[in-house]
């Protein structure tokens, strides 16, 4: 369903559109071994920035993450920007700006009715006007003071970001992107993978030294993705995702085809075997690792990944005690949920350690961090 790649088709072309670092006989970087188990900046360190901000990315390297997690969507003229949603009402100040009241619509994002700002209702010059604010300011108070401080950045300014700290420090840190909506935003005419693959390819960073993983809820993109990397071999240490939604619940691309199968069939030991055909790993939520909420007892969907081959980094691992399993809370007080509770965050992601998962998405990455060295420090 997705069209052949119009933009820089060719390796030579995708790299030729390249930065001052791009010369193909430069020295590349030796292959980056990966950590066992990675700690992925949800959003950056959005439990302590407004997510989505080169701030709260900062945060996160600075806090330890192995890499950061841009989620990608469009703007009118096609420049790749980083919010959660393309509806940006809830995580900019949009709507306190009279110019941009008349964009102010009702649509359907995937089969859900949305009213509000779209970013690709706004060139990029016009979304530079907007700040960023805290999408959950009930759970995230102290976020607040961040309001107003900070632009929506592209995928570009992020690259920029983590390349300057790579050529200051040593420190190689990956990204870990999400193509948002990519059948709504094809429909668009603002189809996401050949942007997204032209703008890796530009820069040496991106190209050559840094591990890149490329996600998405829908599953044709990756199988695009898939072909387009296979065939032009673009960037260098790119992997693919499949992620996994509730398991009642299909992908949109799924239901805009009318193929009947939920994430639950992907899920399953033939599911996943189907999955590695075209990705390296799977990103499923919290629920598929663990029969109960006490984490007793695992499932066997870490088990039957691994058997084909699929790393698995599941999300999403949150302090606050409000997104704490029940017997993990600091306090179950009401007026508490917005609390942070750092040791029982730390159990949390150590339980599915030792479930076998390869990684973890966490909004704390320090505290992704501390777990993962106690965890393997204690099992020597």
């Amino acid at each position: 369903m997705f069209k052949k790649a119009v933009l820089c088709l060719s390796l030579i072309s995708l790299v030729g559109c390249n930065d001052d670092n791009n010369n193909q006989n430069n020295t590349t970087q030796p292959d980056y071994q990966l950590p066992k188990i990675l700690v992925v900046g949800h959003r950056g360190a959005s439990a302590l920035r407004p997510e989505h901000t080169l701030a709260s990315y900062e945060k996160a390297i600075d806090d330890g993450a192995d890499f950061i997690e841009p989620d990608l969507v469009s703007t009118k003229d096609g420049i790749l920007v980083a919010r959660h949603e393309n509806e940006i009402g809830g995580t900019t100040n949009v709507s306190t700006l009279p110019q941009f009241a008349d964009r102010k619509k009702t649509k359907v994002i995937d089969g859900v009715t949305l009213e509000g700002w779209f970013t690709e209702d706004f060139t990029l010059n016009e979304l530079q006007q907007l700040k960023a604010r805290e999408r959950i300011p009930q759970y995230r108070p102290e976020n607040q003071k961040y309001n107003d401080l900070f632009t929506i950045p592209t995928l570009e300014q992020i690259i920029e970001l983590v390349d300057a700290h790579y050529k200051k420090t040593g420190k190689i840190i990956g990204l870990y992107i999400e193509t948002k909506h990519p059948t709504y935003f094809q429909k668009q005419n603002l189809a996401l993978e050949d942007n997204l693959l032209k703008t890796l390819s530009k820069y040496k960073y991106t190209r050559d030294i840094a591990p890149i993983y490329l996600q998405s809820f829908e599953v044709g993109n990756l199988k695009y993705l898939k072909n387009q990397l296979d065939l032009h071999k673009s960037v260098k240490h790119a992997q693919l995702i499949q992620l996994y939604d509730a398991p009642d619940t299909q992908p949109a691309d799924y239901v805009a085809d009318n193929n009947p199968k939920t994430y639950a069939d992907l899920a399953t030991a033939s599911g996943l075997k189907d999955v590695a055909t075209y990705a390296n790993g799977v990103g499923p939520w919290k629920v598929y690792v663990f029969k109960d909420e006490a984490m007793t007892k695992t499932t066997s969907f870490v088990k039957d990944a691994h058997q084909v081959g699929l790393k698995v980094h599941p999300y999403t691992f949150r302090p606050e005690n409000n997104y704490l399993p029940a017997t993990l809370k600091c306090s179950t007080d009401k007026a508490k949920e917005a609390e942070r509770c750092a040791t029982g965050s730390i159990k949390e992601m150590q339980l599915y350690f030792k479930a076998g998962v390869d990684g973890i998405f966490t909004d704390d990455p320090a505290l992704g961090r501390q777990a993962v060295q106690s965890y393997q420090a204690t099992a020597k």
